[in-house]
């Protein structure tokens, strides 16, 4: 079997459990749990998940999100909120800040380019 190719893509083994930073968290108590699935030369990508609330985000790399389940809002700073739910696909770029909101737990698969 050639070791290029890892299937299934879906969460298994160790999660990461985390929490916003107390500071960046603007409502609820959001825990996020991460299945990553790959680690090299700056790419990242894997499996994430958050039950509700809403915190403060600021990206300094490339993410591209496809949402799984769930419902959230992606709000920019000064500018536009975009609601994602089950099967929409986005990209966040360098420089974007603004805000994450968990309306219903969300699972996304994402792939993070630094």
């Amino acid at each position: 079997m050639s070791t290029h190719l890892i299937l299934p893509v879906a969460p298994s083994g160790e999660a990461d459990i985390s929490r916003p930073e107390p500071a960046k968290v603007l409502s609820g108590d959001p825990v996020h749990t991460t299945w990553n699935l790959e680690e090299r030369d700056g790419l990242y990508c894997g499996i994430w998940q958050s039950t509700p609330g809403k915190w403060r985000i600021s990206y300094d790399e490339w993410e591209y999100c496809h949402i799984l389940e769930g419902v959230s809002v992606i709000s920019e700073d000064g500018g536009n909120a975009v609601t994602v739910k089950s099967g929409d696909s986005f990209i966040l770029r360098p420089g974007f800040k603004g805000s994450w909101e968990v309306l219903e737990t969300t699972r996304k698969d994402y792939v993070i380019k630094t």
